[in-house]
């Protein structure tokens, strides 16, 4: 690798700690340090949600193995990124979440739960949730991004996953929510020049677009039919579908998105943020997954499997580009990493001080003191991460999108549903939020035992038709979707709420229309 790379790579890390520095005076308050004190513009908002959506785990993980699995048609999987998991949540769920978040003063989602609900065990139980099923999530960052370095730099993987976790804490601990969407906006950048150079140059290798297609067409599937890795629903659209709901849905509950919507500065900003987010998912989201669809012209297939594993694909894509277009690629999962990274240690940081230790504190804790302890728990949060990541790494059920979707599936499984009626429905009652609760962890702790740690050994179906029961993404997409159906169903039969305070909770819509 030449020097020119590294140098690169050298000064972008730098401005990322530069941009830290900057934000220090900017971020002495909780409220500065955690939301921006609720002022952060419409394309900070964008590419600060855009880049905590896409990070490595797409890029490496998920276009590696849904790419093999599904052909050219993965490229679906980023269209519903784009339509489901970012321009409908922006436009459903971005303006009232703004209002009643800021009518609440609720900082976190556990605070939203709190005072939504009127329940402090709801905050409690959601805050050990998030830290819990944050873990697993963050040490799928590491896996994309470290097996990239290992390949490119001949550095050994536990050495880069350390490096990445030092250059976030020093920026994030530095600058908290600032600091971070800024870094975004510039990441974002990266990831948007990177990912269109990167398509190219890859498809060239094989004569260009047409030929890759064709290519794609010849190429088997085990049961020995061709034409399905060029079609436009691919060999297995059941289980495609499933994917696209866990990729894009998972968005609308999962903490360290929405809470995006609780700095973003106005009405104004939202609706420019709509369209900025949307056009990223599609280059950035659209690309990751199209790129990975051809990998099957890049990798040998051993019995049914790549050679090397899921997550060795788009690695293997990239060893025959030019340096520079490898360095590219290097800084492009960077950015993607350390912004998706740096947005999950600030949500878990967060929560853990006001949701957990705060309220448990005899002692009133002033603003410099929770500040503090937030930059602490940054650093313990990358710590436990770095060591389940390092832990995880010869394990082949630990693959990258098993680790996502094991942290999706119960963090949007057990929030979407409370989260998203809550915002429009006066009759959501604490017991359809704890019945979300239970469903999403219980399903995904369930099915994690059964079928990818294969505790007991029991001889269970794997299928159902042509629907993977041994899939954690399916799992994880079921929670989701069966929240939605729960909230509402327990909330019918359940003791409904005081009607004077959930009235005083839903006053912030009525003054948001006389002003305007």
């Amino acid at each position: 690798m030449n020097l020119a790379i590294w140098l690169t790579l050298a000064v972008y890390l730098v401005i990322m700690i530069g941009i830290g520095v900057y934000c220090r005076k900017l971020s002495s308050g909780v409220s500065e340090f955690v939301l921006g004190n609720r002022g952060i513009g419409a394309w900070f908002t964008a590419f600060a949600y855009g880049t905590s959506y896409f990070s490595a785990v797409i890029f490496v993980g998920y276009a590696g193995k849904f790419g093999w699995s599904y052909g050219v048609a993965s490229t679906w999987i980023g269209m519903g990124n784009a339509i489901i998991g970012s321009l409908m949540p922006w436009l459903i769920l971005g303006k009232r979440t703004r209002i009643m978040t800021k009518h609440l003063d609720s900082k976190t989602m556990p605070d939203y739960f709190e005072k939504r609900y009127f329940s402090h065990t709801l905050k409690t139980a959601a805050a050990v949730i998030i830290f819990l099923f944050l873990i697993p999530y963050t040490a799928s960052v590491y896996n994309g991004l470290s097996r990239l370095f290992e390949k490119g730099f001949g550095i050994p993987y536990k050495y880069c996953i350390i490096g990445m976790a030092v250059f976030t804490a020093i920026y994030v601990i530095i600058g908290g929510y600032k600091a971070t969407a800024m870094n975004d906006f510039v990441q974002g950048v990266f990831m948007l020049v990177g990912i269109v150079a990167v398509v190219l140059a890859v498809l060239d290798q094989h004569g260009g677009l047409t030929s890759s297609i064709n290519a794609m067409g010849e190429i088997p599937t085990d049961s020995g039919e061709t034409g399905l890795f060029n079609s436009i629903l691919g060999p297995d659209p059941i289980n495609l579908l499933g994917v696209v709901i866990l990729t894009s849905l998972g968005t609308w509950g999962l903490p360290q998105m929405v809470q995006k919507f609780y700095a973003i500065k106005d009405d104004r900003a939202v609706k420019i943020g709509t369209i900025v987010s949307t056009v990223f998912a599609v280059i950035v989201a659209g690309g990751c997954y199209f790129l990975g669809g051809f990998g099957r012209l890049f990798v040998e297939n051993v019995d049914g499997n790549p050679s090397g594993g899921f997550d060795a694909i788009v690695p293997a894509m990239m060893e025959t580009l030019p340096d520079i277009l490898f360095g590219i690629v290097i800084v492009l999962v960077l950015s993607a990493s350390m912004s998706t990274l740096s947005s999950l240690v600030l949500t878990s940081s967060s929560t853990l001080t006001l949701d957990l230790v705060k309220p448990i504190m005899k002692e009133k804790m002033d603003e410099k003191k929770q500040v503090l302890i937030m930059r602490i728990f940054i650093a313990v949060f990358l710590t436990v991460s770095v060591v389940l990541a390092i832990f995880t790494l010869d394990n082949p059920q630990t693959i990258i999108s098993t680790l996502m979707s094991i942290s999706w599936g119960a963090l949007a499984g057990a929030f979407l549903a409370p989260f998203m009626y809550g915002l429009f429905w006066k009759g959501v009652t604490k017991a359809a939020v704890w019945a979300s609760f239970i469903c999403g962890v219980g399903i995904t702790v369930v099915h994690m035992c059964l079928y990818t740690l294969k505790i007991g050994n029991l001889d269970l179906p794997m299928t159902i038709g042509k629907l993977s029961l041994a899939s954690p993404i399916n799992a994880g997409a079921f929670a989701m979707l069966l929240g939605l159906v729960v909230v509402p169903l327990v909330s019918l039969i359940t003791p409904k709420p005081d009607k004077e305070k959930v009235e005083k909770v839903f006053e912030c819509y009525q003054k948001q229309e006389v002003k305007e």
